[in-house]
């Protein structure tokens, strides 16, 4: 069986059909007819799939990760927990091990960071949060957490999707959010996200410079106002480019995000709601450090200031609010950043996790700066994260940051290695 083949079967728009796939690559796997890299030492705990937006179905991300050679691997939708059921049966039947999560957007209204610029590059007062090791048993009551929000941002989507059918419709392009809306998940409880809006917007243009039978480039520029640079212009210009739609959309996203947004409001709830409803249902509540950016990873955020000139105060906040955990991405950041966020986590005596921000094609499901030495502790905890869901899911009483679990390992690496073991 292909590379291709697989991912075709497993990326299948029906559930049940990518799940038979799964099953099918599992037994060839049993009867020896099917070898996948040895597990090695890699985590990741932050992948995106179709239920917000991404290039891969639930099980598709689990065999990606599989083919990676990684140890562990964790879903991490934005709004939405409809993919973690599939995600964690396609990890069963392939041999790896799974963890789910989930990622929202939330107001800080009332702290003193209402009015700077946290983590979102879109929005002051807004600070995404990473919901970690989600028990299964609390999945229900998450999807209900997150359905108005869902509802919500589709009503904010709506707004952005008439200010881009704004931009296009001079150009001759229909643009509608009903075709958005059959790029998503969203009828099964998937959310749809400021990439869905962009990437229509990719296919349109695509669509339009073939049947004028001119460079996308040109088309890009014409249409959007744009003024690329050599390396994009190289890129869309490309036939043989995999991943042309997704070029693109880091291109619109990074320049035409602050055109069309509409800022959210009814989709955003208190932190303070956010650490209450985690704490209740077993769920490690993690802040995602993002710190300022010089140069864009995926290529779609810009040179931004984020949490740097204020980190001092970010942390003892958070845990005023009731945070235990923080979360970053080594491959995104300095090693000066890096090492300040660390001694600051540990001074305060923060859960560290870690995992690629994985939601395009070019990325990779491995992480090669976690590969040094000083983040060994970030592969241990991913590993905590699958123990606390085992054994949350069977008592709330007995997950990661329960009283009597911290009151029986009160030292922060006692309880990691406890629950790494559970894994």
């Amino acid at each position: 069986m292909t590379d291709k083949q697989k991912m075709l079967d497993v990326n299948h728009r029906d559930r049940d059909r990518r799940l038979m796939a799964v099953g099918r690559l599992s037994l060839l796997q049993d009867d020896g007819r099917l070898s996948f890299p040895p597990a090695g030492e890699d985590v990741n705990s932050h992948i995106h799939t179709i239920y917000s937006f991404s290039p891969y179905s639930p099980a598709a991300a689990a065999l990606k990760s599989k083919e990676a050679g990684l140890a562990t691997c964790g879903i991490m939708d934005h709004d939405s927990v409809s993919g973690a059921k599939e995600f964690t049966l396609a990890g069963e039947a392939l041999g790896i091990k799974t963890t789910v999560g989930c990622e929202i957007r939330t107001s800080f209204k009332g702290t003193f960071l209402e009015n700077e610029r946290i983590n979102n590059p879109d929005q002051k007062g807004v600070a995404y949060v990473a919901l970690h090791g989600i028990p299964e048993r609390s999945l229900a009551a998450v999807d209900q957490f997150l359905q108005p929000i869902r509802e919500a941002r589709g009503r904010r989507n709506e707004k952005m999707a008439e200010k881009i059918a704004a931009l296009l419709s001079p150009h001759g392009i229909s643009y509608t959010y009903d075709e958005v809306k059959d790029l998503s998940q969203a009828t099964e409880g998937g959310s749809i996200t400021e990439r869905h809006l962009f990437y229509a917007v990719a296919l349109k243009l695509k669509e339009k410079a073939m049947s004028e039978k001119r460079p996308l480039s040109e088309m890009t520029e014409e249409v959007l106002g744009l003024t690329l640079n050599d390396k994009q212009r190289g890129m869309l210009d490309d036939e043989d480019n995999p991943h042309l739609l997704y070029d693109l959309l880091g291109i619109m996203k990074s320049d035409l995000t602050a055109r069309v947004y509409v800022d959210a409001t009814d989709e955003l709830p208190d932190i303070r709601d956010v650490v209450r409803f985690a704490k209740a249902n077993g769920i490690l509540l993690a802040y995602p450090y993002l710190g300022d950016i010089g140069e864009s990873v995926t290529g779609d955020k810009k040179a931004q200031a984020f949490e740097d000139a204020y980190l001092d105060r970010l942390l003892p906040l958070l845990v005023d609010l009731g945070f235990e955990v923080i979360t970053f991405m080594p491959s995104r950041n300095t090693a000066e950043q890096l090492d300040r966020l660390m001694a600051l986590a540990k001074k305060y005596d923060l859960f560290q996790v870690s995992g690629e921000d994985i939601n395009q094609s070019r990325q990779s499901f491995v992480c090669e700066a976690m590969r040094d030495a000083k983040f060994d502790h970030l592969k241990r905890a991913a590993h905590a994260l699958i123990g606390h869901e085992k054994a949350a899911n069977k008592n709330l009483s007995h997950g990661f940051l329960s009283d009597e679990m911290k009151a029986a390992y009160p030292d922060l690496d006692a309880r990691i290695a406890y629950f790494s073991g559970l894994s």
